[in-house]
Formats: C-alpha cells, sequence, structure tokens
C-alpha cells in the first residue's frame, strides 16, 4: 500500500507512463526493506495495479519507469483512457483438505484425546530458557 501511494503522489495528471522510482529509492522513502519493495512491485504488477514501462538501467542511473493502470496516459496521439487491469485479477484457488474429502481441514480439536487405558493426561509445562548475552558471567 504504502509502494501504490508514493507511486500516486508522482502522478502530476500528465507523466502516467514516466513514473521514476526505482527499488533503492522506495526501500529509502517507504523505510522498507529492499526485498518487502521488490515483492510489493511484484504484488502490485501481477495484480494489474501497475505496468512496468521502461526497464531502469543501474549503471546509467536511471530508475524504472511505472504506469498506473488506474490513470489516463499521456500520448503524442492524445489521452489513452486507464487501462485497470486490477479488475481481470482474480485470487489463485488453493486446495484444502484431501482430494477426497472437501470438508477436511487441519482443525485442532476442542477437548483432549481420551487415552484408551484411562490415564490421565497432564499439562504440558512451559520450558523456561535461559537468556545468553544479558548478563556477564564471572
Amino acid at each position: 500500500m504504502k509502494l501504490w501511494l508514493e507511486l500516486h503522489t508522482r502522478f502530476n495528471g500528465s507523466n502516467n507512463g514516466k513514473l521514476f522510482l526505482s527499488m533503492n529509492e522506495a526501500a529509502e522513502i517507504l523505510g522498507l526493506g529492499k526485498a518487502t519493495v521488490q515483492r510489493a512491485f511484484e504484488d502490485l504488477q501481477d495484480k494489474g495495479f501497475l505496468v512496468l514501462e521502461q526497464e531502469g538501467n543501474w549503471y546509467h542511473r536511471r530508475a524504472h519507469e511505472w504506469r498506473l493502470t488506474t490513470k489516463t496516459t499521456q500520448t503524442r496521439s492524445g489521452k489513452k483512457a486507464a487501462t485497470n487491469n486490477w479488475r481481470f485479477w482474480q485470487p489463485e484457488k488453493t486446495k484444502r483438505g484431501s482430494g477426497t474429502d472437501p470438508s477436511a481441514s487441519s482443525v485442532v480439536p476442542f477437548e483432549n484425546p481420551k487415552t484408551p487405558h484411562g490415564s490421565k493426561l497432564e499439562p504440558v509445562r512451559p520450558v523456561f530458557r535461559r537468556s545468553f548475552g544479558s548478563e556477564s558471567e564471572h
């Protein structure tokens, strides 16, 4: 969402398709990690909100050029309507449970299982771990 909003702030009404924003600049401005920004760019493209118009070039210090699909694009022959590619995106269908039983899913039972011999179950005791490095030992 942060990346999407940042790209919108760079849109001035006539520069769609020429919105410059590199991964490094986005990471710095938005206070996110580079891997997070890269995933955000990919996600926005996959869902049809963003299109890469021109790939950037590290050696020529040129950022990627982006187009927002929700905005009109100014071309030499006039304005081109927004493509709104996001309208065609559909989430991937994921399989749940086994293929034979559609109602099967991994659900934690409400009660502890009963043992066949009637022995009493004991609750699990927490394990306390000692933290190292917080106190100096002599």
